[in-house]
C-alpha cells in the first residue's frame, strides 16, 4: 500500500513509497507529500496491472530507477574493494576512503535517495562543484569529485540501473597544481640525511634512491628484499599502477639494509611508536622500513633541523617530493636515458616523466648557454678575414675587412690615413 513520509528530507523533498510488480518497497521524492503520495499511488497502480499481466513488464533501469542510493552506493563500493581497480584487483585503501566520502558528499548535497533522483542531475552538480571552487577548492579535487560521481553513474549504467549517464559532457576542470614541489639539489639532500635521526634517515634514503611512494614504502616487508638482484621486489596489490615490478637499488643502500632487517630495527620502532589504546596485532609483520603515520610532518620536522625551506618561489618539499628529486637526479646524471628514467620511475608515459616530473635549475641553464656561448663568440683575429691597419698601434687599431669591404667609418689611429683597398 503506497504512503508518504510526512517529515522532509535534508534536501527539503517528501519522500513516498509503493510496492512494486516484484513485490518490493520502493521510493520516490516529490516537492510535496500531496505530489509525493500522488506519484506513488499512480505508479502502484501500474505496478499492480503488470503484476496481474495488463501491462508489459518494465526495462532493467525502469525497475531499477527507484532503488534507494544508499543500497546501489553500498553495492558500488562494495564491488570497487573487491575487485574495481586495475586488472580486478582490489580498490587501494586511500582511494577506497576517498571514494566513500565524496558519493556521501554528492548524496547528502543533492538529496539522492533513489535512483531516479540522478535523472537530469548535470545542471545541479556542475552548480554544486561551482560551490566548492567559491571556497577555494584546487581544481584537482573539484576534478576527483566530478570523477567520483561520474564512475559510479558509468557503474550504474553498465548494470542497467540507469538508462544513461547523467553527468556526460561535464567539462573538466583545470587541474594545473597550485604549488609545484621542487625537486632538491644534492647539498640539500645530504643536509637532510645528516640532520634527521636514525630511524628515518634509511627511510629517506631508499625513497630517494627508489622513488616508491609513501604507502609502497609502507607496504615493504624483508621478503621484498632481493640481495642477489640487488633491488626491491614490488607487488601488483600495493603498488599505485597495480603491477608487479622489480626496483633496482644501490649495492651500498642494500648493505645497510641487510645491517637494519638483522637488527630487527624496524619492527622494534613500530612497537615503540604505536598508538596508545591501539593493537598490537595492527602492526605490520616483518616490515623492511619504519614509515610514520605522517610522512610529510615528519619531513618538516627534518627540514627545519636541516635549515632547509619547505616552501620557496620555486615551489614546496613535502615527501612526494622525494620521488620528485630522485626523478631528476636520473635525468641530471648524463649517463640514462629518458626512456630509462620512465621505466625506473614506472611512469605509464614518457610525458608524465619529463614534463610533471621533471625539473629545470637555472645553473645548469646557465651552464648550458656559457657551453654554446664559447663555441660561438670567439674573440680573435682570422688573419684570412681580418687585418691590422697597417702601422697601428696593436692597443689602438682598427679591424678591417680584407676582401673588398669599403667599411663606412675608417677609425685609424692618431696619424695614420684610411686604408685603400690594395692593402
Amino acid at each position: 500500500m503506497a504512503g508518504v513520509r510526512k517529515k522532509p528530507t535534508k534536501g527539503g523533498l517528501y519522500q513516498a513509497y509503493y510496492t512494486d510488480w516484484t513485490g518490493k518497497r520502493r521510493y520516490l521524492t516529490a516537492d510535496t507529500t500531496k505530489k509525493a503520495l500522488q506519484a506513488a499511488y499512480a505508479i502502484e497502480k501500474e505496478h499492480d496491472e503488470i503484476r496481474k499481466g495488463y501491462r508489459q513488464a518494465p526495462s532493467a533501469h525502469e525497475v531499477n530507477r527507484m532503488r534507494t542510493w544508499d543500497e546501489a552506493l553500498d553495492e558500488y563500493l562494495s564491488w570497487g574493494n573487491s575487485q574495481g581497480g586495475r586488472g580486478g584487483r582490489p580498490w587501494g585503501k586511500h582511494h577506497a576512503r576517498q571514494r566513500r566520502s565524496r558519493l556521501n558528499w554528492w548524496g547528502d548535497n543533492l538529496g539522492f535517495y533513489t535512483l531516479s533522483d540522478l535523472e537530469g542531475i548535470l545542471p545541479r552538480a556542475e552548480k554544486a562543484l561551482r560551490r566548492l571552487q567559491k571556497l577555494g577548492r584546487a581544481g584537482k579535487t573539484l576534478q576527483g569529485y566530478a570523477e567520483s560521481l561520474a564512475a559510479f553513474c558509468a557503474w550504474a549504467v553498465d548494470r542497467g540501473y540507469l538508462d544513461s549517464n547523467p553527468i556526460k559532457g561535464m567539462a573538466d576542470f583545470d587541474t594545473t597544481p597550485l604549488i609545484k614541489r621542487r625537486a632538491m639539489t644534492t647539498d640539500e639532500i645530504l643536509l637532510l640525511l645528516e640532520a634527521a635521526p636514525e630511524e628515518r634517515r634509511l627511510l629517506y634514503e631508499v625513497a630517494f634512491l627508489s622513488g616508491l611512494r609513501a604507502n609502497e614504502l609502507s607496504q615493504l616487508r624483508v621478503s621484498h628484499l632481493d640481495v642477489e638482484r640487488c633491488g626491491l621486489v614490488l607487488e601488483a596489490e600495493w603498488t599505485k599502477n597495480r603491477k608487479a615490478g622489480f626496483q633496482p637499488l644501490p649495492r651500498l643502500l642494500i648493505t645497510t639494509l641487510c645491517d637494519f632487517v638483522a637488527k630487527g630495527s624496524a619492527g622494534k620502532m613500530y612497537e615503540r611508536n604505536y598508538k596508545k589504546g591501539g593493537s598490537k596485532n595492527s602492526l605490520p609483520v616483518d616490515p623492511l622500513l619504519y614509515v610514520p603515520s605522517h610522512t610529510d610532518r615528519v619531513l618538516k620536522i627534518d627540514l627545519e633541523a636541516a635549515g632547509i625551506p619547505a616552501n620557496t618561489p620555486k615551489g614546496k618539499l613535502d615527501f612526494h617530493a622525494c620521488r620528485v628529486a630522485y626523478v631528476n637526479l636520473l635525468l641530471e646524471s648524463g649517463d640514462v636515458s629518458a626512456k630509462e628514467v620512465q621505466e625506473l620511475a614506472r611512469h605509464s608515459t614518457l610525458d608524465l616523466t619529463m614534463n610533471v616530473y621533471g625539473r629545470v635549475r637555472e645553473d645548469r641553464l646557465a651552464a648550458a648557454v656559457e657551453r654554446v656561448g664559447s663555441r660561438i663568440l670567439q674573440r680573435k683575429s682570422v688573419p684570412s678575414v681580418y687585418r691590422l691597419v697597417a702601422g697601428a698601434d696593436t692597443k689602438n687599431a682598427t679591424l678591417v675587412k680584407s676582401e673588398g669591404c669599403i667599411s663606412q667609418k675608417l677609425v685609424a689611429a692618431e696619424g695614420l690615413e684610411p686604408p685603400t683597398r690594395g692593402l
